[in-house]
């Protein structure tokens, strides 16, 4: 069966997305884990399938590499621009995932995705814990860039505290003028990532207990991403993941 795929990436994060609207692609877990694998794939984070859905403009089913299903931010803002490639959304769009439904805008490359609120947040004595959608564990460090993010990222994401699922690991470091350098070891990539968009949303609202301000800019290995919120009792509401969502190429391939 051959299947037209779209690959795209936001800041780093990359996915293949797929428009299933005729839900033809294979119920197969080993095709998405083959999909994305880099060497025997096209090579990716993530696989994106975009349906149709009776009561928003669209629906997006998210995979991980391994075949695992998440919220994912990145991907949510990948989605809405290929959607609006296929007539699907406009500039202002509402589309269900796997978390439930979420609000998106955008211009040109860039889109900004609401997530759901947040009502609390874990303090713990090596961090912060924090779910956005997916779980996030946080530790704040100096020289974040020439830390071990992969050996002490799975320690903690496989660690007896998170067990059974476990977590995302973040390792953040707080910069000047309002923003923060992350790097995050991803669940279900079970590596490192060039960007997570729920992770810096978690770090952007863990530094925020720290006295940074809504906007935090956050800066990656792929990119610059914006993170924005409201403080509420608890928690935060209110919050956006807003960046570049950028095509790379389309193909065909066998599956």
């Amino acid at each position: 069966m051959e299947i037209r795929f779209h690959k795209y990436q936001g800041t780093g994060n990359d996915f293949i997305l797929i428009d299933d609207r005729e839900l033809q692609f294979p119920d197969d877990l080993t095709v998405i884990e083959t999909l994305c694998h880099r060497r025997f794939g096209i090579g990716a984070d993530g696989l994106i399938l975009i349906r149709n859905h009776p009561e928003y403009d669209f629906e997006m089913v998210y995979y991980n590499s391994d075949g695992s299903q998440s919220m994912c931010g990145n991907g949510s803002r990948c989605a809405v621009h290929f959607a609006k490639s296929l007539g699907m959304a406009t500039n202002r769009t509402t589309f269900m995932s796997t978390d439930g439904p979420h609000e998106a805008t955008i211009k040109e490359d860039i889109v900004s995705v609401q997530l759901y609120d947040v009502d609390s947040v874990e303090e713990l004595t090596d961090g912060v814990f924090i779910n956005t959608g997916s779980p996030h564990h946080i530790a704040f460090l100096e020289d974040v860039k020439n830390f071990p993010v992969v050996p002490e990222g799975k320690a903690i994401r496989f660690s007896e505290a998170y067990a059974p699922k476990g977590t995302n690991v973040n390792f953040v470091e707080l910069e000047d003028g309002n923003a923060i350098f992350v790097r995050t070891y991803e669940r279900g990539v079970e590596g490192e990532t060039l960007s997570c968009g729920t992770g810096v949303t978690a770090c952007s609202l863990a530094a925020s207990l720290k006295g940074y301000k809504s906007p935090v800019i956050v800066h990656t290995l792929g990119g610059t991403l914006e993170v924005s919120f409201a403080v509420k009792e608890g928690g935060f509401s209110d919050i956006f993941l807003k960046g570049p969502a950028t095509p790379v190429y389309s193909g065909l391939i066998d599956v």
